[in-house]
């Protein structure tokens, strides 16, 4: 098993320091993903950037819950999987959106289902995609900027799925009871 350091305010590399003391007001504690991504501050700044970014689309709570579990889950991060059930919580989505997308079964909503099935075809197809899927995902409502946001969030959660993978990064305390893994 891999694993890498998770640090601390304290014992941070200095650019990471208020990157950290950022993270501690945001959330009220340093998530154990943001004190792995510490050792490299500008990999911790991106991730941070792009996470305010994507909370910036056009997309509502539920749509950002949609594409973040849906590639959390389709990369089977241990980690990712149990916040975004925290963070869907704080947000108010509702737990059958949540559930669905950490089951892998079908939401309700035909078009965050939509969402979820462009989502999972640009990730898996690391971005090849159809003229017939892109209409597709038109046809329940969504565009071209859509695209390219799912884009954006990929880009956030391939950061973190990917860091978590390697670091094993333990479930933060407030996440432990939405334990998850595929």
């Amino acid at each position: 098993m891999t694993t890498l350091k998770i640090n601390t305010i304290e014992n941070a590399p200095e650019d990471s320091k208020p990157l950290l003391e950022n993270s501690q007001k945001s959330f009220g504690m340093i998530p154990g993903l943001h004190g792995v991504l510490a050792s490299a501050p500008k990999t911790l700044e991106a991730y941070q950037t792009l996470h305010e970014l994507f909370t910036q689309t056009s997309f509502n709570e539920k749509e950002l819950t949609v594409v973040w579990q849906a590639i959390n889950v389709e990369h089977a991060c241990h980690y990712c999987v149990p916040a975004h059930t925290g963070i869907a919580k704080m947000m108010k989505v509702d737990d059958a959106i949540t559930e669905a997308l950490r089951n892998e079964t079908p939401l309700e909503s035909s078009k965050l289902e939509a969402l979820r099935t462009m989502t999972l075809t640009i990730t898996r197809n690391r971005g090849q995609v159809t003229q017939e899927d892109l209409d597709t995902f038109y046809a329940a409502g969504y565009g071209e900027q859509q695209v390219l946001e799912i884009i954006l969030g990929l880009s956030q959660k391939v950061i973190s799925n990917y860091t978590n993978h390697i670091a094993n990064t333990p479930v933060d305390e407030p996440f432990k009871k939405f334990a998850w893994s595929k």
